[in-house]
């Protein structure tokens, strides 16, 4: 059996790990010997239980799991540890376990994984996940052009350019890397593979309940959620409706998250704020009439797919979201499952809620956004094609 290094600075205990990782591990580790490098939180490593279950269940699929401590801090020095930690723990599997392919998860990953290549000679897969040095800068976290910039592109163009294979999340994301890169990704092997959705996990409620809940799940302030735009959203739904609950599910202190939203106190009285682990997330979902998701537009969205909006329409509850985010209008377009709105101005978010209105009427809705979750977001297919990726790259 062939043997596999899977990279990732998340934590397999995140929501991310759950449904990003592990999800696919699952299905991966029945045809390969896989090595899980993860980065686990303090609050995670601190849940003692949980970290039992996940080790045990990782030793029952086979999995060698190492999780790492995850540090943020200081700034730029704990990455530059943390990937140092990864290129030391990467090599040392290499040559103990007889490793032929490291799959790294993003960015970071990709630069240990490029360094392990030049060392060894051990192919990569580049799993991009999204354009993260234009999430960065949208974000204000980076400066385009600066020192830092400039190293992060540099290291992109190497890991495009040298990967065994690139995985991207959008057509869209593609297209651009194309322009940018056209000399590097001239003769690249590229797949896009959406985020997906564990369909047996997020499936519709058996009874619906008969209230209204606005839900957000997710972290809102990263700086590249729309936060100025969900607090107009919950403005206009709370004057249209007056029994209608909000329900926003993020690990962000609740306290920072209330006085981002800037509410006024008899709405705030509606909004409940508060963590879940990714266990809870389907029965809180399936407690919802709506998810509402907000993104950033610009360079750095090309190449996001919203792990919740799969998650969400398997619930078969619509979404409402904004336009220029990866492949989200087309897919809410094609399949008519929820609702676009162009700005966060207040006649733009009043048209949107009539239009949520309307669609909730139709007695369709459910089953369109499960068979859209099924077309577009599903595990399995997600696994097949990682699957027939790995046999590609190591033919």
């Amino acid at each position: 059996m062939t043997s596999i290094v899977y990279l990732t600075r998340n934590g397999l205990l995140e929501p991310l790990g759950q449904s990003q990782v592990l999800a696919y591990l699952r299905g991966l580790s029945r045809d390969y010997r896989i090595t899980l490098i993860t980065y686990e939180k303090d609050e995670d490593r601190a849940d003692a239980a949980r970290m039992a279950r996940a080790q045990a269940e990782c030793e029952a699929l086979g999995i060698r799991w190492l999780p790492q401590r995850f540090r943020p801090r200081p700034k730029l020095v704990a990455p530059a540890l943390s990937m140092l930690r990864m290129i030391w723990l990467v090599l040392r599997e290499v040559r103990r376990r007889n490793i032929q392919l490291v799959h790294a998860r993003s960015y970071l990953p990709a630069a240990v994984a490029w360094v392990v290549w030049k060392l060894t000679r051990v192919p990569f897969i580049f799993d991009m996940r999204a354009l993260w040095p234009e999430e960065l800068i949208t974000a204000g976290r980076l400066r385009r052009g600066s020192i830092v910039h400039r190293g992060i592109a540099a290291a992109e163009r190497k890991c495009l350019r040298d990967a065994a294979a690139v995985v991207s999340l959008t057509h869209a994301a593609v297209d651009h890397l194309r322009k940018v890169y056209p000399d590097e990704l001239a003769d690249q092997r590229i797949v896009v593979i959406p985020t997906c959705a564990d369909l047996d996990r997020f499936v519709p409620a058996k009874i619906r309940p008969d209230a209204l809940v606005i839900g957000c799940m997710g972290t809102l302030l990263s700086g590249w959620f729309r936060i100025d735009w969900l607090a107009a959203f919950l403005r206009e739904a709370a004057r249209r409706h007056s029994e209608a609950r909000f329900v926003i599910t993020t690990r962000d202190d609740p306290a920072r998250v209330r006085e981002a939203l800037g509410l006024e106190s008899e709405i705030m009285e509606r909004v409940e704020i508060g963590a879940a682990t990714s266990e809870e997330v389907p029965a809180i979902l399936q407690q919802q009439t709506t998810s509402v998701m907000f993104f950033a537009q610009g360079l750095a969205k090309l190449g996001s797919s919203p792990t919740r909006m799969g998650e969400v329409l398997g619930c078969g509850i619509p979404v409402v979201a904004n336009e220029g985010v990866g492949d989200v209008a087309r897919i809410i377009t094609t399949h008519n499952v929820g609702v676009l709105v162009r700005s966060g101005a207040s006649d733009e978010m009043s048209e949107a809620w009539s239009s949520l209105m309307r669609l909730l009427e139709d007695p369709q809705l459910a089953f369109r956004c499960r068979a859209a979750a099924e077309k577009v977001f599903s595990l399995d297919y997600g696994t097949e094609a990682y699957k027939q990726l790995y046999r590609s790259v190591l033919a």
